[in-house]
């Protein structure tokens, strides 16, 4: 690692992206320690050589890098109030850095860079892009908003997990940046859906309309690696679910809300991909909203 002081890392959250992190971290030689509610993922953690601790307290107390992988900011939150509420952040203690690579909120990160600064430790939104394959293979994009400072003694822990680390700005820059992102990643599905529709409407095949899409200026990272991983082949196994695309699309709808941006397509986007319209479930992989084998979008326009 470039910094031998920075040996001990620990994930709370060990879902397929927080195993495949803490998996990363390991094979970067740092100590791994991680917590998950589910005792699944505690025993698979053990099996890969990562120590799984009993609560999210414990990995702030064994480590000075803390990498968090959560659904949402509310678990962001509580995870960081259970670490104050122990005196783990507190002023005088080993200074820590986490890291945050949920898709959170930018108002939550700025909240809570600044009350950990006040205590002497760092806080970084670092939301990632690669899937849980990516995860495995240490070769995520991270957008990283936060302190330089902060950021350069957690460069060998984000080197470990990543392969593109771009530093967007001060706190939560990262999250919007993700927000911009995955709200794109929604629209794309929509628009190559469309188009494919069109083509196989009109006597050309899906897979030959992706050639000639991938090949010239309407492809996208939909087109060209989504399509022919997940949806063509129907395996319909990316690893990220229709609920956490909706809730990334309402948070990029807030964040325009408050930033008194106008996003027409982003509202026709997030009603498409509504469970009314889509018939999706949360927990259904978001590949499914791609198949052109099934219309998702007549719903809308009959309405």
């Amino acid at each position: 690692m470039a910094d031998d002081t920075v040996k001990r890392a620990g994930v709370i959250g060990l879902g397929a992206m927080g195993f495949g992190m803490a998996s990363s971290l390991a094979r970067a030689g740092f100590e791994v320690s991680g917590y998950d509610p589910a005792p699944a993922a505690q025993e698979r953690a053990s099996d890969a050589g990562i120590a799984p601790l009993a609560s999210p307290e414990e990995v702030f107390a064994a480590t000075e890098i803390i990498v968090l992988s959560l659904p949402a900011a509310a678990h962001v939150e509580a995870a960081i109030a259970a670490a104050q509420g122990a005196g783990l952040l507190a002023v005088g203690a080993a200074p820590k850095v986490v890291i945050d690579t949920s898709t959170s909120e930018a108002e939550v990160s700025r909240k809570l860079a600044a009350e950990l600064a006040d205590a002497g430790h760092g806080f970084l939104d670092a939301p990632v892009s690669g899937g849980p394959s990516g995860a495995a293979a240490g070769q995520l994009s991270v957008m990283l908003g936060g302190d330089q400072a902060w950021a350069g003694r957690a460069m060998p822990a984000l080197e470990a997990m990543a392969a593109k680390i771009l530093h967007v700005g001060p706190s939560g820059a990262g999250n919007v940046a993700k927000l911009v992102n995955n709200m794109l990643v929604a629209s794309h599905m929509i628009t190559t859906l469309e188009a494919l529709r069109l083509a196989e409407a009109a006597g050309v095949g899906a897979e030959d309309a992706l050639r000639v899409i991938n090949s010239a200026t309407g492809r996208s990272a939909i087109s060209e690696i989504h399509y022919p991983n997940w949806v063509l082949p129907r395996s319909f196994d990316s690893g990220f679910s229709t609920g956490l695309m909706r809730k990334d699309v309402r948070l990029a709808r807030e964040l325009a809300e408050r930033s008194g941006c106008a996003m027409p397509v982003a509202d026709l986007v997030a009603e498409l991909w509504a469970e009314e319209n889509s018939g999706l479930k949360d927990a259904d992989d978001f590949m499914h909203m791609g198949d052109p084998a099934v219309d998702r979008l007549s719903k809308k326009e009959k309405m």
